[in-house]
């Protein structure tokens, strides 16, 4: 028995609950009489729902097929052997269900080595190798097409990506050393860590040539057919395969530096896995895939980064936040019966701004229905429509949409001032008007005389009340939450308010309509500000509180670097508009005047009708000389450590009462909203655990917001 079998065998028995993933050669007679190939197909006996992963039982699958080809390679029975996947899945890498069960830095290590050794045996098979990546790939499944000597690429493939980064690890099966020294560091940089950090962005099929990780691209509906007489001629000696040659000197010192800027940009060196990958691209300078030993160094360092990384509270938290996004997102808790849900095939927006045109754009693209916009005046309405077209313009010349589809979907959007003639066989109205209670209630009473009864009407409020807006209307049970966070085709939670008198049938709806819309939705009570406002409304308080009372803005700016947040809270505070914010801020301290204050600096910066705090001089980021005339400050300054300490217990403090009247139904849902309405960083695992793990947690509310073993750091870490 070897040594990488007693390793995956003990790994196996780590995972007891692994869905192991099998390995089926076949054999197929080439076109162009080139000879036998040995085709390994991927499968986990699931449909395209369960993607097929890689723990250590599904390597030990892998490994006993290569046996079997390189036999049948030594033979001289087959002349080349290649890899692909079931249909619509290549393979989505490492189960990380099993990962969360190693408690041990050894058996982490042996994960490591254990892939490695396997996917090493490709490389060494004594015939050409290929890779047909026929679906989505990401982790190890890369990884995995990266041992072999060629690739192909099908152009419908939706996702492809190294994520690692994005959980808390680094590329550990070949990724960080084989794909610089296959694209370049720069591009390879871009994917490991730039993709991978701007929330995991996915490459599709034709980004994967371009990159130069595939040789070739075919389309889907033959890709298979088309592969394999590529491959042909590949081994016949009819093609030949050409790529760029690998600057090594600067470009390469400079990618790997262009690297830590994005890093630093983005968690400011609060987690490490970006950093310990970059360590590696950087050591790997001098390797050479046609010399396979060259490479054992850089395999080496991503066993060592691994085993650390799986061991550390990183890991942990991205792993919580990866399920909260992959799997409790498409199961909301709370949502009624999904067969109470009504069609809903035409959609009216009220207002004709850049929200309400955002939306508009929106439900365009994701329903495919008529979407009628509104405003008190054609002008208005005519710049709203025209928005819609340009923006779905800019999609064509993109070639994200054909001609055609373009076509249809400006057809679908149109605008009226006639509301009785737009809205009269509407299914689902949304209003996207000035955020003031009176107006909001005028607009759903004019609302209510031209629709029809079951038509759901919708408010994008970020704060008002639900129950109030619809106590004057003589059926408030239609009225319904559906709150966007901007820019809308971006970030994608939706809070979705449940007000005292909103009928299941109205809220089955709206999360119908979110689901089509590819919305993450969570189910909020009506409370002020419902889930994210509320929480950065008091986190950015108690920030604005600190700088009010003396604590210089570069301090407390700082100060929160360590939490690796996407944008420092001044920043944040210019994104919003301090309109918005203050705005906010009142209708929180008109609900908790004990907790929620008012800012009179924020309220002359509003009345001055400046953006923020911040100006541009000479292309650099500096205090706006203006602003700072504008305000007063006490003479109370505070530690670094002192800002963070009283800006995260203010936080706990917040969540906890949330929690306690029911405004969501678990902390889980909490961070859910926090990370994909706020973009809290996935390395710190929601905002519930990382007030649990710094002790915050039970020093403000005398308990810890999760259950034991929740996104918990292992015992040996």
């Amino acid at each position: 028995m070897s040594n990488t079998t007693e390793l995956l065998q003990h790994g196996a028995e780590l995972f007891p609950g692994e869905v192991v993933t099998t390995a089926h050669v076949r054999h197929l007679d080439l076109p162009l009489q080139a000879g036998k190939l040995a085709l390994i197909t991927l499968d986990n006996g699931f449909d395209h729902t369960k993607p097929t992963t890689f723990g250590p039982g599904s390597l030990l699958k892998l490994s006993a097929a290569l046996d079997q080809v390189e036999a049948e390679a030594a033979e001289g029975k087959i002349v080349g052997a290649a890899i692909t996947g079931k249909p619509f899945i290549f393979a989505v890498g490492a189960d990380l269900k099993g990962v969360e069960l190693l408690q041990q830095h050894a058996d982490a290590l042996a994960i490591g080595k254990g892939g490695h050794e396997v996917f090493k045996r490709i490389a060494a098979l004594p015939v050409p190798t290929f890779a047909f990546y026929n679906g989505a790939a990401m982790g190890g499944g890369v990884e995995v097409g990266l041992h072999c000597d060629y690739r192909t690429v099908s152009a419908g493939v939706p996702a492809f990506s190294l994520p690692e980064v994005f959980l808390g690890l680094v590329p550990g099966w070949g990724g960080c050393t084989i794909l610089p020294n296959l694209i370049g560091a720069g591009k390879a940089v871009k994917v490991i860590i730039e993709n991978s950090m701007n929330q995991n962005k996915q490459l599709k099929g034709k980004d994967v040539f371009e990159l130069g990780i595939a040789d070739a691209i075919f389309e889907p509906a033959d890709f298979l057919e088309q592969s394999l007489l590529w491959a042909a001629k590949v081994l016949k000696g009819d093609l030949a395969v050409e790529r760029e040659a690998i600057d090594r000197g600067k470009a390469w010192d400079d990618a790997v530096l262009w690297g830590r800027m994005v890093a630093d940009s983005k968690v400011h060196g609060a987690a490490p896995a970006a950093y310990k990958a970059l360590d590696i691209i950087a050591a790997v300078k001098d390797a050479d895939l046609a010399d396979k030993a060259s490479l054992q160094a850089g395999f080496d360092a991503e066993d060592a980064a691994l085993a650390d990384l799986i061991m550390s509270g990183e890991l942990r938290s991205g792993i919580y936040a990866f399920n909260l996004v992959q799997r409790r997102a498409k199961r909301p808790v709370g949502a009624p019966d999904k067969s109470l849900a009504r069609p809903v095939s035409k959609v009216g927006v009220v207002g004709a701004g850049l929200m309400a045109s955002q939306l508009a754009l929106l439900f365009a693209r994701r329903l495919e229905v008529p979407v009628v916009l509104t405003d008190i005046d054609q002008e208005r309405v005519d710049k709203g429509v025209g928005y819609v077209h340009a923006e779905i313009d800019k999609l064509l010349g993109k070639g994200r949409i054909g001609q055609d589809k373009a076509n249809r979907l400006k057809g679908l959007v149109t605008g009226s001032l006639d509301k009785a003639a737009a809205f009269g066989d509407a299914d689902f109205v949304i209003e996207a008007v000035f955020e003031e209670m009176g107006v909001k209630q005028t607009v759903f009473a004019d609302l209510e005389n031209v629709v029809s009864p079951t038509c759901v009407l919708a408010t994008n409020t970020s704060s008002l009340s639900v129950t109030e807006m619809a106590s004057k209307l003589k059926h408030p049970e239609r009225v319904v939450g559906f709150h966007f966070f901007n820019p809308v085709a971006i970030l994608p939670l939706l809070e979705i308010v449940r007000g005292e008198q909103t009928d299941d049938a109205s809220l089955a709806t709206a999360f119908a309509v979110s689901k089509k819309l590819k919305k993450t939705s969570v189910l909020c009570k009506d409370a002020p500000a419902f889930v994210v406002n509320r929480i950065l409304t008091r986190f950015m308080g108690e920030i604005q509180n600190i700088i009010d009372e003396g604590t210089p803005i570069a301090s407390v700016e700082k100060a929160v670097e360590p939490l690796g947040l996407p944008m420092s809270p001044i920043v944040l505070l210019e994104l919003v508009g301090p309109a918005i914010a203050l705005h906010v801020s009142e209708t929180l301290h008109g609900a908790f005047p004990e907790r929620f204050t008012v800012s009179e600096n924020l309220g002359k910066v509003v009345k001055a009708g400046k953006r923020g705090f911040y100006t541009w001089v000479d292309g650099k980021q500096v205090l706006d000389p203006e602003v700072l005339e504008l305000l007063t400050f006490g003479d109370s300054v505070l530690t670094e450590e002192q800002v963070l300490s009283r800006a995260l217990e203010a936080v706990a403090q917040e969540i906890g009462l949330m929690l306690a009247e029911g405004v969501v139904a678990e902390a889980q849902d909490i961070d859910l909203c926090m990370i994909t309405g706020a973009g809290w960083p996935f390395h710190l695992g929601g905002i519930t655990p990382y007030l649990d793990r710094e002790g915050i947690s039970e020093r403000v509310n005398g308990k810890k917001f999760l259950a034991p073993g929740v996104a918990s750091v292992p015992a040996q870490a």
